[in-house]
């Protein structure tokens, strides 16, 4: 890899740090091509990406951005993996930890906030943000369905009576 191709790397990485929800650091020792492209797949349909990098050149791209914290992670056969939906890289990084031990949590960072390994796991549990919408949504929407209820009801018990009187008459 000649030096054209490091700094292009370094702004590459540099892009990822900047414009990502999350990143994950990962050790991935002992792992097989083919346990590392499921990973790769699993982290495509959540929205999210996988990428191996020289340790070096990712502390060079980590200089001055806001989890630059994350570089302390950066030693061994170390995977970043990342999404700019703030919970997806954790949540499918923390699910495949425990499908493989050979992939193990280092940390990461959400914006210029570092993670430990605990840190990355709370993030994954968090919901994600369409389904926090859809929270709100259903939170919005419950009182307006109360009202309507509660509006309706009158209209149906006042009906509910009428119609015993008719049969009280009628009979």
């Amino acid at each position: 890899m000649d030096r054209a191709q490091k700094e292009q790397l370094v702004d590459e990485l540099g892009q990822i740090f900047e414009s990502s929800g999350v990143v994950v650091v990962a050790h991935y020792e002992g792992m097989t091509v083919a346990q590392m492209q499921d990973l790769r797949s699993r982290m495509r349909e959540a929205g999210g990406s996988v990428r191996v990098a020289k340790n070096r050149l990712a502390k060079i791209a980590l200089e001055g951005k806001p989890c630059e914290s994350i570089a302390e992670y950066l030693t061994g056969m170390t995977v970043l993996t990342y999404s700019e939906d703030p919970v997806a890289a954790a949540r499918i990084a923390d699910k495949y930890a425990k499908d493989n031990e050979k992939f193990v949590i280092l940390g990461g960072a959400m914006g210029d906030t570092a993670l430990d390994t605990a840190g990355v796991k709370a993030v994954a549990s968090m919901p994600s943000r369409e389904e926090l919408i859809a929270q709100i949504v259903s939170c919005i929407g419950a009182p307006a369905s109360n009202i309507a209820g509660a509006i309706g009801a009158p209209a149906s018990n006042i009906a509910g009576i009428l119609s015993t009187l008719e049969e009280r008459e009628a009979a």
